[in-house]
């Protein structure tokens, strides 16, 4: 079985550098790429990939919003995300998980953990990257009032601004 992938981000080269590593993998084609959140969305809902691959910070739509458009709770037939930032934020985390993402990972991740978090999500399960992972738990195992290492319990809902 082939796993189809969008990648989306608003960098040539980030894009151009997961296509490389991921068309490398035997198993996992990139069908498509938008540099914009929109397009984005617009190309997941045509070419319905198994797949997306979202930066967080993209122009016109963050991925953030794309990924509540395509995986949603109010999505009747969701499609699998795997958000990748450079930004180790909390509040990302956990906007992205809300919105529906089945994966959260940092671009410094590494070509091996990429495509272990593809293939998770392909397969209807989740992967985020084993830093955010301890945090997430030590956050969870915290006792109530405790405080939230800067990131509220209900984050904020603002778009992300784009990089300039």
């Amino acid at each position: 079985m082939t796993i189809s992938v969008l990648v989306a981000d608003d960098q040539d080269l980030v894009r151009t550098g997961l296509r490389m590593i991921l068309d490398a993998q035997d198993g996992i084609e990139v069908v498509g790429e938008a540099a914009n959140g929109r397009e984005a969305v617009e190309l997941a809902r045509r070419l319905r990939p198994d797949v997306c691959l979202f930066d967080i910070r993209m122009p016109e739509l963050d991925g953030i919003e794309a990924t509540r458009q395509l995986a949603g709770a109010d999505v009747d037939d969701p499609l699998a995300v795997v958000v990748i930032t450079t930004f180790d934020l909390d509040e990302y985390v956990h906007r992205a998980l809300k919105a529906g993402a089945r994966g959260f990972l940092l671009k410094d991740a590494g070509p091996e953990l990429l495509v272990q978090a593809i293939g998770a999500a392909a397969n209807g399960e989740a992967l985020i990257a084993p830093s955010i992972t301890a945090r997430l738990l030590a956050e969870f195992a915290r006792p109530a009032g405790g405080g939230t290492n800067g990131a509220s319990s209900d984050p904020p809902s603002q778009p992300i601004e784009a990089r300039s």
